[in-house]
């Protein structure tokens, strides 16, 4: 079955946002999208429960489990990620980052449904760090789908690049660990 995608923001949306709503969603293993009704685009997230948990800051998203007989859905907010309401100065980056910010809500959404609905060996404390491995994972995936060509050329340089970012990360935890000290 597939999810129904509704567009529920009254403003005119991103380019090409249901598009990318679907690619995201057809990049996911289909089993992970099990009992999954609707994906509802929305200008912020409204559930009062959710924004004191927030405590203020804007949600992107919103993950709603299934509830008696009513399936479970994602609730995704449109202002947050572009923000709408900020200076020009400050909405240039939001906006060129859109689609990979949506990709990586939608991701956390899906990694919520299936860490909370399928996977019944994760513990509570454990979802979290799942969720954000999950996410990375699809992510990645869903990168080297949209951009064959530059995958294929950079990826050769890879290892090299991931063994900086190890070594740098390193060496920004000792900094932090001696200034501490």
């Amino acid at each position: 079955m597939a999810i129904k995608v509704e567009n529920q923001y009254e403003d005119k949306v991103p380019r090409n946002t249901l598009a990318n709503v679907e690619s995201v969603l057809a990049s996911v293993p289909r089993e992970h999208l099990r009992g999954v009704e609707r994906l509802r685009l929305v200008a912020n997230v409204t559930e009062p429960r959710a924004i004191t948990a927030a405590k203020g800051s804007d949600l992107p998203g919103l993950y709603h489990p299934k509830q008696g007989v009513k399936g479970a859905w994602f609730e995704v907010a449109i202002e947050p990620l572009i923000s709408a309401k900020k200076p020009f100065h400050k909405r240039i980056i939001p906006r060129l980052s859109f689609k990979s910010n949506l990709a990586a809500v939608i991701f956390s959404l899906v990694g919520q449904h299936y860490y909370f609905t399928l996977r019944h060996s994760v513990k509570r404390g454990q979802v979290e760090p799942a969720v954000r491995a999950y996410v990375e994972k699809q992510l990645k995936a869903w990168n080297e789908q949209q951009h064959k060509i530059r995958g294929k050329l950079f990826k050769p340089l890879q290892p090299t690049l991931e063994r900086w970012s190890r070594s740098l990360a390193k060496k920004a935890a000792a900094e932090k660990k001696k200034k501490k000290g």
